[in-house]
């Protein structure tokens, strides 16, 4: 039990005969102090809003789509990312003729090839008129397509950090997909091009 003495003092004489009343000792029991801070830890506790876990809301396809449905879209519309080890991205622009390149998650990085790809997709095809599905207002986006491929070298933040650039640059279309083997190779070997024809391109798409 916590408690707190005061010391004692004890009776004296002084010259001239008068003599000193005995102090007794003062006891204050700390103990529901104690309680008492508990009792505000757990109200604190109770009653404080925790952090809210921050979510990014997907459109997601329909299940029952045709393959004689899917538009096919120009290789001059399609930039591929493949997330790579060391938090380091691939990209490259089309499919027959690619060359690869890197870059990091940065802004002056992947944000910027994403823009630099679109004001070209803009140039070459002009803006989309659509519906905003949320507040039904009439918007302008890009023609572009993302294809972002993981690679099993790369982190669960390094998707999350992509997702975010396709929100932060407005990127309507966009898939998530697994790396091909010729894509591997390519990463391996960028000089020596990507070795795959549209065709091969579905295939791995499809996979």
């Amino acid at each position: 039990m916590a408690e707190m003495q005061t010391a004692e003092s004890g009776g004296s004489k002084k010259k001239g005969g008068k003599v000193r009343s005995k102090k007794m000792s003062t006891r204050v029991d700390l103990t529901p102090m104690v309680d008492l801070g508990f009792l505000l830890i757990t109200f604190f506790m109770l009653t404080t809003t925790l952090a809210k876990p921050q979510i990014m809301a997907l459109v997601m396809p329909e299940k029952d789509i045709k393959k004689e449905d899917i538009e096919p879209v120009k290789e001059s519309k399609v930039l591929t990312l493949l997330l790579g080890a060391k938090d380091k991205v691939y990209w490259y622009e089309g499919i027959t003729d690619a060359k690869l390149d890197s870059t990091d998650y940065s802004a002056e990085g992947l944000r910027k090839v994403i823009l630099n790809k679109m004001d070209k997709v803009k140039s070459q095809f002009g803006e989309e008129d659509y519906e905003d599905f949320k507040t039904k207002q009439p918007k302008k986006g890009s023609f572009i397509n993302v294809i972002i491929k993981p690679t099993k070298d790369s982190r669960y933040k390094n998707l999350v950090d992509a997702l975010d650039e396709m929100a932060i640059c407005k990127v309507r279309y966009y898939v998530i997909l697994d790396v091909s083997d010729l894509e591997r190779e390519f990463i391996k070997n960028p000089a020596g091009g990507l070795k795959f024809n549209t065709e091969e391109q579905i295939q791995a798409a499809t996979q």
